[in-house]
């Protein structure tokens, strides 16, 4: 018995069958679809979703307040040097918040490519849940403690197994640091973003209870949350 495959268009193949006395069958058979279109496929369908990312950036930022030293301390006052598309995301919130309209976060969403971490619905409006959350009706609240967290050096996390983007880039740096071991500066740098009150309520609690921001390596800005 002898078989010929006649392949249509990388759908099912058609296999034709020869048997000793001559006679000819054929039998059909399901193909898998062409490596190319199932990479199409693959590139439709996201790995993750960026809730899940964020809170993955979550435990990563919770567990180096514990383990990790943050290189903003090691590198001094002027903290890391910021990739240019970290830069660039930063710049453009800094932009929008001292403008002091939060309607012009939108903008910096739009550089960023995406809508950060709120702890919110996808279906709900991001300008104004922080706006909401904001002490002042307007939001210039929420938008002070943005430029007071990115007026501070970011403090870097690794994060993920790309060898060129695995850091993330936290404000601010404080939020990864113990807060009980603060030294004198850095205090004065607490007193700067929250009340006695609550610096004195974290350092009993031993977590981060105020705003935390960050920005991935790839310029993606990930997460903007209270209270985490």
């Amino acid at each position: 018995m002898s078989e010929v495959d006649f392949t249509g268009g990388g759908r099912q193949t058609r296999t034709l069958r020869i048997d000793r006395n001559g006679r000819k069958t054929q039998q059909q058979r399901r193909q898998a679809p062409p490596r190319a279109v199932w990479k199409r496929h693959q590139q439709l369908v996201p790995s993750a979703s960026l809730t899940t990312m964020a809170r993955t950036l979550l435990l990563v930022v919770a567990a180096g307040a514990l383990v990790y030293v943050s290189r903003a301390h090691a590198e001094g006052v002027r903290g890391p040097k910021l990739p240019d598309h970290v830069a660039d995301v930063r710049d453009a919130i800094l932009t929008a918040a001292r403008s002091g309209d939060i309607n012009e976060l939108q903008s910096a969403f739009e550089v960023s490519g995406n809508i950060p971490d709120l702890g919110i619905s996808p279906r709900s409006d991001p300008i104004k849940v922080l706006k909401d959350r904001s002490a002042d009706p307007q939001g210039r609240d929420t938008l002070a403690a943005i430029v007071e967290m990115l007026d501070m050096p970011p403090s870097t996390l690794p994060f993920g197994n790309d060898i060129e983007n695995n850091l993330i880039y936290v404000w601010p740096y404080l939020s990864t640091r113990q807060l009980d071991k603060l030294t004198p500066s850095e205090q004065v740098d607490l007193y700067r973003l929250v009340t006695p009150e609550l610096a004195a309520e974290m350092r009993k609690k031993k977590r981060w209870l105020w705003w935390r921001l960050v920005i991935s390596a790839d310029g993606t800005w990930t997460l903007f949350r209270k209270g985490t």
